[in-house]
């Protein structure tokens, strides 16, 4: 198992600075400089200004530069936002960020797996077939299209919730329904296949044959082991969430790291672009790697191959 974990260290680490390359790559690729709109018709300014952030130096030397920001975790400040450094935009926008990721998993796992049990249990019946029709819908329907239609109906005609910010649980409802509702629909339709095949198998029914009550046998029994590919696909889910925050945010303008990281694209900010990037890259990483370590460690059967194939 250390073996497994070090290797999956190893991956991580490679798959990261491949990230850090390609990012900075991207950056010096576009034509122009940040300082291009603004003190265009003085030369020298503009000459001084990218003095100032090493905007002069050759491409490889700025490289290193952006490397060692990274590893004393020191991403400098901030072209557009006097006064500002990305850590400081980091720590502000990034617990915002954070909690309305975290809230969503939540939400789309515990609503996710209960719509999955309930319609494995009424298979073929009148709730599975609603319960299902409703993940299709939210698997079909992109989270920036629902977020709009949220607003439209629920905040603008009905004028039952607020349509933005980040100050009430009650602002919380609208982005994290719209976020959390493709996630719930995967896990929803996930659970039901697993929980159908499980439900099936010998010690289940030798469960009910001792006389188990129903709910013992789904919660203590067949519960565990058919959130195994759920857990394989958290990964993947985990990332798509945290990401997708972006433009949920831009929608119902909560002062995350979204309403940064398009600011900083707009205004070609490079610091607060490649600082934003990595981050959010290290993080999600970091996410993938624990959830890998937690999959072989719930998954008995997983086991690294031996030489030779044994």
């Amino acid at each position: 198992m250390l073996k497994y974990i070090l290797k999956r260290f190893l991956i991580m680490l490679l798959t990261l600075w491949i990230i850090i390359t390609l990012t900075f790559i991207l950056m010096v690729s576009i034509p122009g400089s940040p300082f291009n709109s603004e003190q265009s018709s003085n030369e020298a300014i503009q000459a001084n200004l990218e003095a100032h952030y090493n905007l002069d130096e050759p491409y490889h030397v700025q490289y290193l530069l952006y490397l060692k920001s990274i590893v004393t975790f020191d991403f400098g400040p901030s072209i557009k936002q006097p006064n500002q450094s990305v850590n400081d935009l980091l720590s502000r926008g990034f617990p915002i960020s954070f909690e309305l990721g975290i809230i969503t998993i939540f939400v789309a796992v515990i609503s996710g797996i209960i719509l999955g049990i309930i319609a494995a249990l009424k298979h073929n019946g009148f709730i599975d077939y609603l319960s299902m029709g409703v993940a299709v819908l939210g698997i079909s329907i992109p989270n920036f299209i629902l977020a709009t239609l949220l607003i439209q109906q629920l905040a603008v005609n009905l004028e039952l919730l607020p349509p933005a910010t980040w100050s009430s649980p009650k602002h919380m409802i609208l982005p994290i329904t719209a976020l959390a509702t493709g996630p719930m629909a995967i896990i929803a339709r996930l659970t039901r296949s697993t929980m159908l095949e499980v439900l099936t198998q010998d010690y289940i029914k030798m469960a009910r044959a001792k006389g188990l009550s129903p709910w013992k046998i789904i919660f203590k029994h067949a519960l565990r082991n058919a959130l195994m590919p759920v857990i394989t696909i958290m990964g993947t889910l985990l990332a798509s969430i945290l990401t997708g925050t972006f433009v949920i945010e831009q929608i119902f303008a909560i002062p995350g790291m979204g309403k940064y990281f398009v600011e900083s694209i707009n205004q070609r900010d490079y610091p607060v672009i490649m600082g934003t990037t990595v981050f959010y890259s290290a993080f999600l990483i970091i996410m993938l790697f624990l959830v890998d370590i937690a999959y072989g460690l719930l998954d008995p059967r997983i086991q690294l191959h031996k030489k030779g194939g044994e």
